[in-house]
């Protein structure tokens, strides 16, 4: 079976920057990649350079920062009063607040936001809430694994249900 609409595709893949070569991440036969094809949970440029392929097929490529997760934004960056973070007896915890830390926060309207700490002083947190993958160009290549119609449920859920995907 081809990768089509409503496909639930099994595959293994290894991320890395396509500039550098760093290594990002990585999946296996035993712990693959398991999704919903053309729902809209993965890259759009990720499904369009897998699409029509089949079980066993390679796939190799890449993808630049703006189509993938976005140029990295200073906007995106902010100053926060070291006082949001005091606990309840007025003491701001040093140990939490690491460089390179992420932390959970919401944004005015409710939106769950992880921003990563890149710089701490008396004052302010500042954080950055680009992407972590935000100005990276990726590069892709694996193998599809299995390829297999969604069932009605997994059409109506927008996931995958079953080994390797979602269980209610």
């Amino acid at each position: 079976m081809k990768i089509t609409a409503n496909s639930v595709v099994s595959l293994k893949y290894k991320l890395s920057d396509q500039e550098t070569g760093e290594h990002i991440e990585e999946t296996t036969n035993e712990n693959p990649l398991v999704f919903l094809y053309g729902v809209g949970g993965m890259l759009p440029d990720f499904e369009l350079n897998i699409e029509g392929k089949t079980s066993g097929d390679l796939f190799d490529f890449q993808i630049p920062a703006a189509l993938a997760y976005g140029e990295h934004d200073a906007q995106h960056i902010a100053m926060i009063p070291t006082t949001i973070f005091h606990d309840e007896k007025g003491v701001f915890d040093t140990k939490m607040f690491k460089l390179g830390a992420l932390v959970p926060m919401s944004d005015n309207e409710g939106n769950q936001l992880r921003g990563r700490i890149i710089e701490v002083d008396d004052e302010n947190v500042k954080m950055d809430f680009n992407h972590p993958l935000a100005g990276t160009a990726l590069h892709f290549s694996g193998e599809i694994i299995s390829v297999r119609a969604a069932n009605e449920d997994e059409i109506a859920h927008g996931h995958v249900h079953g080994e390797h995907g979602h269980h209610h």
